[in-house]
């Protein structure tokens, strides 16, 4: 969502890298093109207002116009204040996760969460995708009911996502009002000892008093601990409108934006803290039931300047990864082996981590290097493809890839809806990680530290004096 304004304010930066010493002039001429980067991108007016303010009265300081590194202090200074924008002050930006961020699970039992927002911002889905969240990472017990007795199929819907994530819900029963749906979904819940009652409203295609005053019977009946506000990243603008009129009329004690992964421009991101004075608490990254993450202000604002999330790539890790299966690798790689299994485990470890695409967004500095894939169609379809390739080939031909000649070719090619060229690629991948592992093995801890990288490398492909990769980079 971030991949305009993190290009343009890229480019403003890097000329501010190049500069040895900076006048109050370049940072001025700076600050008006992220001015122009953030309206483009769908902020708030007032809100650029103000924050081009307090970077410009910080970045013309003496500390940084006389600084070794000035455009690298003016680039801490936007970061800096960029988290204090979406975290609501500097106290809040000071936490990893603001106090009011975080879902407030510490009412009695069953707290009830209520949904709320226009129809086709994601609500059903989202509820769904929360209750998941709460169960595995909070374990707590979760029933999901649906108060939306206008769209058709909306609680049939709501019933499916919950049999998809092993959420109990509430049981139809056709003819009752929404308010006398939250009466039976609290009462259930109290019966039966559950945690969390997740209560999805009806959405409407605008505002109007009709459904303003439905959600408020509910509301009031409910007394939730959290009022949420499911709205659509892609409506940029018009996102921060409704939150207002939401959080007017309702009050709402938190903000899910949806479809974060889609090609917004995130101005609705970087203004609706600041409109609403309400957090935003999570965020939807992809249609499937486990695509929610908690918005971290920190690692929002790195990557919007291109220094990636690394803290975010390894929680992704820990949740995606098998233990067992790594320290089964592990234990093969010490043996310096490495088959086709072994290679299609990784590929099916990467796609489950979010595809090339979505682990480089979390890499510091890899923003022109996605662009340059993009141009050169490299994309995760080419790990779908690969696994297609092995998973077409026999046992006993992943395990010794040797006995693979071109008749084998062939038929894995026709197998597997690719061509003998792609088989050949995945053949002359593997056989290079192979020798990669046998180094490994060969070297031991100490001579890996004390080789390095050159010790891994093939013979003939050593690193030049003084470090860095050769000329042209590695030819395989």
């Amino acid at each position: 969502m971030f991949e305009g304004l993190s290009g343009r304010l890229g480019d403003v930066f890097d000329r501010l890298r190049r500069r040895g010493a900076l006048s109050e002039s370049d940072v001025s001429a700076a600050m008006r093109e992220v001015r122009i980067a953030l309206l483009e991108a769908d902020v708030a007016l007032p809100v650029v207002k103000t924050f081009v303010e307090r970077v410009k009265a910080r970045a013309v300081g003496h500390e940084v116009l006389k600084s070794v590194t000035p455009g690298q202090q003016v680039i801490k200074i936007v970061h800096d204040n960029l988290v204090e924008m979406l975290a609501g002050g500097p106290e809040a930006a000071a936490q990893s996760v603001p106090a009011d961020a975080a879902l407030n699970l510490n009412a009695a039992p069953p707290a009830p969460i209520l949904m709320v927002g226009l129809q086709g911002s994601g609500k059903t889905t989202t509820t769904a995708k929360i209750a998941l969240r709460l169960k595995t990472r909070e374990r707590k017990k979760v029933l999901m009911a649906s108060l939306d007795v206008r769209r058709p199929a909306a609680q049939e819907q709501l019933r499916v996502l919950g049999e998809q994530v092993d959420v109990p819900t509430l049981p139809i029963v056709k003819g009752q009002d929404p308010v006398a749906i939250t009466r039976r979904a609290m009462e259930t819940a109290r019966l039966e000892g559950y945690d969390i009652v997740l209560l999805d409203t009806a959405g409407r295609l605008a505002i109007d008093d009709e459904l303003m005053a439905e959600v408020a019977r509910v509301r009031d009946v409910a007394k939730p601990a959290e009022t949420l506000l499911v709205a659509d990243a892609m409506t940029g603008q018009d996102a921060v409108t409704v939150a207002t009129n939401f959080h007017e009329r309702i009050g709402i004690t938190g903000i899910v934006l949806t479809r974060v992964d889609g090609d917004a421009r995130g101005g609705a991101a970087l203004s609706m803290r600041a409109v609403t004075g309400r957090p935003i608490k999570l965020m939807g990254v992809g249609e499937k039931v486990d695509a929610l993450e908690a918005f971290h202000p920190e690692r929002i604002a790195g990557r919007i300047l291109g220094m990636g999330d690394v803290v975010g790539l390894v929680e992704k890790a820990q949740e995606t990864l098998d233990r067992g299966e790594a320290e089964k690798m592990a234990a093969k790689l010490q043996k310096g082996q490495f088959d086709l299994e072994d290679l299609a485990s990784q590929l099916r470890q990467m796609r489950k981590m979010g595809g090339m695409s979505g682990l480089m967004s979390l890499l510091p500095g890899v923003g022109k290097l996605k662009q340059q894939m993009a141009d050169a169609k490299i994309d995760d379809s080419i790990l779908k493809r690969q696994e297609a390739i092995i998973q077409s080939m026999t046992p006993k031909e992943r395990r010794n890839p040797k006995i693979i000649m071109a008749s084998r070719k062939r038929r894995i090619a026709a197998g597997s809806g690719t061509t003998v060229q792609d088989v050949n690629k995945v053949l002359k991948q593997h056989q290079q990680m192979a020798e990669m592992m046998k180094r490994v093995k060969k070297l031991g801890k100490k001579g890996l530290m004390r080789g390095g990288l050159e010790g891994m490398l093939p013979p003939g492909m050593g690193l030049p004096p003084g470090g860095g990769l050769p000329p042209g980079g590695f030819k395989p």
